[in-house]
C-alpha cells in the first residue's frame, strides 16, 4: 500500500483537488486553468471556473454584481471541499489515527496559507474564526477587555461596517471608555487632519477598514496607523472588503491586527481570520473556553494551550479552511497585481457608464477606492431598483449595506450597490447600465 500523497492543496489551479486517498476526479485544465492561463490575467479565465454564472436568473444569464456581499465559488473550491469529506473527514489535533493527522496537516497547511497570503511573519499569529465579524469580537472582548478603562478612547472611522463598530460601543461601555468617530470628508475619503486631531494617548485603538463596503474607499491605512503608533494605540484593519482586490502585507501595513472573512474571498461562509502580532497575541487571554484550547483542565485549575491554539475553542470548521486554502490557490494563480490593475480599469468603465444614467449619483469619489458603486436614482426606491434589475438577472443589493454612518453622511438611509469582482466584464457593466436607463425611462415611482 502506498503512502497517501499529503500534497492536498499543491493541485494546480483548473486541477480537481489532490486530497489524501481520493477517488477518481477530473483531472482535466479549463480555459481557466495555470496549465493554459498564459499572457496576463482575463476574466473570462475566472468565470470559466465559476459553475453559477453558468445558471440563468429570471431566463436571463446571471449578472453577480453583489459581491461585496458574498463572492461566487469556483469549482477548485467545490471539488476540494466535497473531497474532503468524502476521503479525509476527521476531527483535527491528538488523534492517533490516519485520518486525524491527514485532517489536522490540512487545518495547519491553511493556517500557513494564510500567514503568507497576508505576508504574516508566522502560521502562529494567524487565528481562524468565523467571519470578520467574529475576529472584531474576539480582538475586543479579549485585548479590549483586558486593556481599556474608564476615559480610554477607541478611534472608529466613519466608514467601517456595523461589525467594526457594535463590538467597540459593547466593549466601551463594558469598560466605561468612549467611542470617538473619525469622521468623513465630502468625497468619502477619512478626514486625516481630523484624524491626527481626535488622536491622544487617551487613545489605545484605532479601527479602520481596508476598503469600504459602501464606498469603496482605500484609506491610507500605512500612514493612519503610524501615527496611532506614535501614541502608542493598536491598530485594527477590517480587511473584509480588502483582501479579494489588491494584495495585502500586514507588516509592511504595521497593523496590530487585521481580520477578514472567507467568504468575501471565493472562499465557504462561515470561516474567516485574524492576525495580530505575536506579542500581542500572547499577552491576550483566552476569550471562549472549551475543548482545543487547553493544556491541562482541573476544578481548581486550568492552563491554556500556547497561542493560537487558545483562540480556538471548540471544533472549528475544518472544512472551511480546507476551502480557504483552496480559495487562496485559485486567486493567487492569477496574479494578484494583474486582477487588481483589471478591476481598477473596470471601475473606470463602469464610473463611465453609469455617469450616462439620467438622475444617478455615486456615493464617494475618493481618490483610491475599490470597485464598489453605491448609488441612489432620483425618483427610485433602492429596493425597486434592486427588484427591477434582478428582472434582467443582475443581481445587486439595496438597503443600508451594515453601514449606516456612512450612508448616513450623505443625508440617506438607504442606497442601491453594485460590487464588482474579478470575474466580471465590462458587458455586464454596460447591461447595468442600459437596464438602470430603462427604469429611468418607465417614469419615477
Amino acid at each position: 500500500m502506498t503512502t497517501p500523497d499529503m500534497s492536498w492543496g499543491a493541485h494546480a489551479p483548473g486541477m480537481a483537488p489532490n486530497l489524501p486517498w481520493a477517488p477518481a476526479a477530473p483531472q482535466r485544465p479549463t480555459a481557466g486553468s495555470a496549465a493554459t492561463r498564459s499572457g496576463g490575467f482575463t476574466p473570462e479565465a475566472a468565470r470559466q471556473d465559476v459553475p453559477v454564472l453558468q445558471r440563468p436568473v429570471n431566463g436571463r444569464p446571471v449578472v453577480w454584481l453583489d459581491n461585496g456581499a458574498t463572492t461566487q465559488k469556483p469549482r477548485q473550491v467545490i471539488e476540494t471541499l466535497a473531497a474532503y469529506y468524502a476521503t479525509a473527514n476527521s476531527n483535527i489535533h491528538r488523534g492517533a489515527h490516519t485520518l486525524a493527522r491527514e485532517a489536522t496537516e490540512m487545518y495547519e497547511g491553511g493556517r500557513a496559507a494564510v500567514a503568507g497570503f497576508l505576508g504574516a511573519p508566522s502560521p502562529d499569529t494567524i487565528v481562524f474564526t468565523r467571519g470578520t465579524t467574529e475576529a472584531v469580537n474576539l480582538v475586543a472582548q479579549s485585548w479590549g477587555r483586558a486593556n481599556l478603562g474608564p476615559g480610554d478612547e477607541i478611534l472608529v472611522s466613519t466608514l467601517e461596517h456595523h461589525s467594526n463598530i457594535v463590538p467597540w460601543l459593547m466593549i466601551a461601555k463594558e469598560r466605561r471608555a468612549r467611542v470617538v468617530p473619525i469622521p468623513l470628508l465630502p468625497d468619502g475619503s477619512i478626514d486625516q487632519d481630523a484624524y491626527a486631531d481626535l488622536l491622544s494617548f487617551r487613545t489605545q485603538l484605532v479601527a479602520i477598514s481596508h476598503a469600504s463596503n459602501v464606498l469603496g474607499t482605500v484609506p491610507p491605512v500605512k500612514e493612519m496607523t503610524a501615527l496611532a503608533h506614535r501614541y502608542s494605540a493598536k491598530v485594527l484593519v477590517d480587511g473584509a472588503q480588502a483582501v479579494a482586490h489588491f494584495p495585502v502585507d500586514v507588516q509592511d501595513l504595521d497593523s496590530d491586527f487585521y481580520v477578514f472573512s472567507g467568504h468575501k474571498l471565493y472562499a465557504p461562509t462561515g470561516i474567516g481570520a485574524m492576525y495580530a502580532k505575536p506579542e500581542i497575541l500572547s499577552a491576550m487571554p483566552p476569550w471562549q473556553g472549551g475543548g482545543n484550547m487547553i493544556d491541562q483542565v482541573e476544578f481548581g485549575r486550568v492552563t491554556y494551550a500556547p497561542a493560537p491554539h487558545c483562540f480556538e475553542a471548540g471544533t472549528g470548521h475544518i472544512s472551511g479552511v480546507v476551502g480557504l486554502k483552496a480559495a487562496i490557490d485559485w486567486l493567487t494563480s492569477f496574479g494578484r497585481d494583474a486582477v487588481a490593475a483589471y478591476e481598477t480599469a473596470l471601475l473606470g468603465h463602469a464610473q463611465q457608464a453609469l455617469a450616462a444614467v439620467p438622475g444617478l449619483t455615486v456615493l464617494g469619489s475618493a481618490p483610491e477606492k475599490i470597485a464598489v458603486l453605491t448609488f441612489t436614482l432620483a425618483g427610485r426606491d433602492p429596493m425597486e431598483v434592486a427588484r427591477s434589475l434582478d428582472q434582467d438577472g443582475i443581481a445587486v443589493r439595496a438597503g443600508h449595506h451594515c453601514a449606516q454612518p456612512s450612508l448616513r453622511h450623505y443625508g440617506l438611509e438607504a442606497a442601491t450597490r453594485a460590487s464588482l469582482a474579478l470575474y466580471n466584464t465590462a458587458e455586464e457593466v454596460d447591461q447595468l447600465a442600459a437596464a438602470l436607463m430603462r427604469i429611468q425611462a418607465q417614469g419615477a415611482t
